[in-house]
């Protein structure tokens, strides 16, 4: 399992891989972290595909990261008694808090949160932004509004409010049982959906305590808005570009991306960005042009991971799939401009210890042809430094902990390795030289950046660098 590339893959996992075999093969063809997507599936499905996972981590001694995906609330409207209504533009229509089903006049809306934030002026739209209407009323069980995009509306389409901040929890019921059977299974990372502000980082931070690491999804424009204060609260970032896509005008999409990923580099916070990457590659083993310059684009601009949806959870062709990612990151990695880019993009250092030696390894491996750049980290906050600064050569992060190892999976051009001998090692050159040459990282006359802490093993406290010769 030698690195052959700095960018990760995260794969959703769903009856498209039924098999240790397939987990294995995926984790062969460059997949680096697994995702559960808990909209689908039941407990029993997720616990098989986490064992998989595990077993595969044992077979290949590579760890492997596992993120939950929350569904989080899902708005929808009612149900309409013929099943579906076909709505008009300029017409009016109403949504209320009656239960009665609906016709083309009103239709359930069972969201008292909805009518409360809206305004006259504000817009609704339904069924994925297909159909869009206009409040001109508000009551207080239900608003009058005017179509202005009109089309097929059937039961329970989905709702979208961009215009407001609703006075609603980004965690459900079903969520709180979901996020408490995840932690007890083992997983590395909780994706949480719906976030709206700060507030609800901190309310989902208080249930998760330090059993896994925290990743907002950016999807709401009022998180977009209060992005930095929610990545500083989180663990990572994802760029889910699926409802953000509906709440905010598509053309916004891409350069919100852009500064999604500005942002958690300056902060140092991984970033992922996801859906539709290769979304025609559910039904074809060749994408479009279009979606490879899309991941192409992604990777250019400093991503530390890049989302494989329903390709790997339900498409036809998987293992294609994730084959052609890695082949299509590998391809940008390779490209003369990359570095450069990445270089110039680089966010500036803070004053401590930690970033004074991670901007140190980045120039020295920009001056001598290192081959690989050797963190010791019992937490790996020093080797996510490391990779905020983006450095040429890959980093090869050795830690006791395996936590750790699963927990890094997703940062960008770290590769980790676990031995217990970390512990109390006495010849840290020479266990870095060794391991280094055992992953196939390094060979006889390459030279290596070696960073670790002394006193050794103790968190925190990074503060020395070697260069080494291997022998």
């Amino acid at each position: 399992m030698t690195p052959d590339k700095k960018v990760k893959i995260l794969a959703t996992l769903g009856p498209a891989v039924d098999g240790i075999d397939d987990i294995r093969e995926l984790v062969e063809a460059g997949v680096n972290i697994f995702r559960l997507n808990f909209s689908h599936g039941d407990h029993a499905d997720h616990a098989k595909r986490y064992q998989w996972i595990r077993e595969v981590e044992r077979q290949l001694n590579y760890p492997l990261g596992i993120l939950m995906d929350l569904q989080g609330p899902k708005l929808r409207v009612g149900k309409f008694a013929d099943g579906k209504v076909q709505l008009h533009r300029g017409q009016a229509f109403r949504l209320d808090l009656d239960t009665t089903p609906g016709d083309e006049r009103r239709v359930n809306l069972p969201h008292p949160e909805i009518i409360a934030a809206l305004e006259a002026g504000m817009d609704l739209l339904l069924d994925d932004g297909k159909l869009r209407l206009r409040v001109v009323t508000k009551y207080a069980d239900a608003i009058d509004t005017s179509v202005l995009n009109g089309g097929e509306l059937s039961d329970r389409k989905g709702v979208n409010v961009p215009q407001a901040v609703l006075d609603l929890s980004p965690l459900t019921a079903k969520d709180r049982r979901d996020l408490s059977f995840g932690l007890e299974l083992g997983v590395d990372w909780v994706a949480l959906s719906f976030v709206q502000r700060p507030q609800d980082i901190v309310e989902a931070r208080a249930l998760i305590g330090d059993k896994a690491f925290l990743m907002a999804k950016i999807e709401k424009p009022s998180a977009v808005e209060q992005l930095r204060e929610i990545a500083e609260l989180s663990d990572a970032i994802m760029v889910a570009r699926g409802d953000l896509g509906v709440e905010v005008p598509a053309e916004s999409v891409p350069q919100i991306q852009k500064n999604i990923i500005t942002t958690c580099r300056a902060l140092g916070k991984p970033v992922v960005v996801a859906t539709q990457m290769l979304e025609s590659m559910r039904f074809s083993p060749a994408p479009t042009r279009a979606e490879v310059t899309d991941v192409a684009n992604a990777v250019a601009e400093g991503a530390d991971a890049v989302m494989l949806s329903a390709e790997t959870a339900s498409g036809e062709y998987p293992l294609e799939a994730v084959q052609m990612m890695s082949k299509i990151i590998r391809q940008v990695e390779n490209g003369p401009d990359y570095q450069t880019q990445l270089d110039v993009s680089r966010p500036k250092a803070e004053a401590t210890v930690s970033d004074a030696i991670s901007c140190a390894i980045r120039r020295i491996s920009n001056v001598l042809p290192v081959a690989v750049l050797v963190n010791y980290s019992e937490s790996g906050a020093s080797t996510l430094r490391a990779s905020r600064e983006r450095p040429k050569a890959p980093i090869l992060n050795l830690t006791p902990n395996l936590q750790t190892a699963r927990r890094l999976s997703v940062a960008w051009g770290i590769h980790s390795v676990v031995n217990d001998r970390l512990r109390q090692v006495d010849e840290v050159c020479s266990t870095a030289l060794e391991i280094a040459q055992a992953q196939g990282m390094a060979e006889r006359g390459d030279t290596l950046l070696i960073t670790a802490g002394v006193p050794f093993g103790q968190p925190g406290s990074t503060n020395s660098l070697r260069i080494e010769t291997l022998i």
